[in-house]
């Protein structure tokens, strides 16, 4: 009695075991697209416009559409189920330009100093299918963003940066961007 429960038990899991899930690491885009061509990102932050409550956090950075370029590609190439290769070969070709970079408060101290920010990259961009000339999707205000504290506090053990340091939490805004932009490519539109 107890060997066949064991072996009804075996002949209903091994099944399981082998079909798995569905769960898979593979991208879900479609087996047609192998390889993709990213655009330089442009930069549209109009720094002449006047400050307002809106925007008197918006900050200016030189080639911080360059450094967005650089960190998109370098994700592609980390993530590896799209090739950045050239256009002329491409199968896709990802567009986008940076339309705001600004550092909001959070949180502030008692004596009203600003003890929290969050840095924020937000760009435009679109996925094109290159051999067809077919936008394939387009998101505006896709944004990467990361939190930081300015002060010191003793027991959250929690990264701190400096009031005017923006470059650590620039280069984890950027990274945040880049997987965001991947995972929205890599994943089924």
């Amino acid at each position: 009695m107890k060997k066949a429960s064991i072996l009804l038990l075996i002949a209903c899991f091994v099944p399981l075991f082998i079909l798995g899930c569905g769960y898979t690491t593979r991208s879900m885009i479609s087996t047609k697209y192998s390889s993709i061509y990213i655009t330089p990102f442009t930069n549209q932050i109009d720094i002449t416009s006047e400050l307002n409550t809106g925007n008197k956090f918006r900050i200016y950075r030189p080639r911080l559409e360059t450094d967005v370029t650089t960190a998109v590609t370098n994700r592609y190439y980390f993530d590896g189920n799209l090739k950045p290769v050239k256009k002329e070969v491409a199968d896709l070709v990802l567009k986008g330009e940076v339309v705001d970079y600004r550092k909001d408060p959070l949180r502030y101290t008692d004596g009203n100093d600003v003890s929290e920010y969050r840095m924020n990259l937000i760009v435009n961009i679109s996925l094109w299918d290159n051999k067809e000339n077919k936008m394939l999707w387009e998101e505006n205000g896709f944004t990467g963003y990361f939190e930081y504290f300015t002060n010191y506090y003793p027991l959250t053990n929690v990264a701190r940066y400096g009031e005017n340091d923006d470059t650590v939490p620039l280069n984890n805004a950027l990274e945040d961007l880049a997987r965001r932009v991947v995972e929205r490519t890599v994943n089924e539109w």
